[in-house]
């Protein structure tokens, strides 16, 4: 099972959420970090210098995929199946297995991708 993040997601650790970053220290105790696209990361990083301190300390112990080629053709299939258009939510749901927890603040079209992609996955609001 893996902990799996949106922007939303990081934007909330950003902002110090207590019971986001219990999750995020749970899923490194159980050697399972958390996991996201590098679409996600260039929706939430500003540059850092200091004023995104939570953020680069969320990213470092996150495990980073690259939006490839693989990963955005299976994203765009999802979009054609959900009829949406948010590429980078598609990418991510593309990412995850049976059993990973979606962590989003868009928990409306990432449960519509979800059932595009026949998933058995929680998807849990932030």
């Amino acid at each position: 099972m893996s902990l799996v993040l949106d922007a939303g997601a990081f934007i909330a650790l950003e902002r110090n959420d207590r019971a986001l970053w219990r999750r995020v220290d749970a899923a490194h105790l159980e050697s399972s970090p958390p996991l996201t696209h590098g679409g996600i990361v260039a929706q939430v990083w500003r540059g850092g210098s200091g004023r995104q301190a939570r953020l680069a300390r969320a990213l470092l112990g996150t495990l980073v995929v690259p939006l490839d080629d693989d990963l955005g053709r299976r994203a765009g299939v999802l979009l054609t199946r959900a009829g949406l258009t948010d590429a980078i939510d598609a990418a991510l749901v593309a990412l995850c297995r049976p059993g990973d927890q979606i962590v989003t603040s868009d928990p409306a079209d990432i449960d519509a991708l979800v059932d595009a992609a026949r998933l058995r996955v929680d998807v849990i609001p932030v």
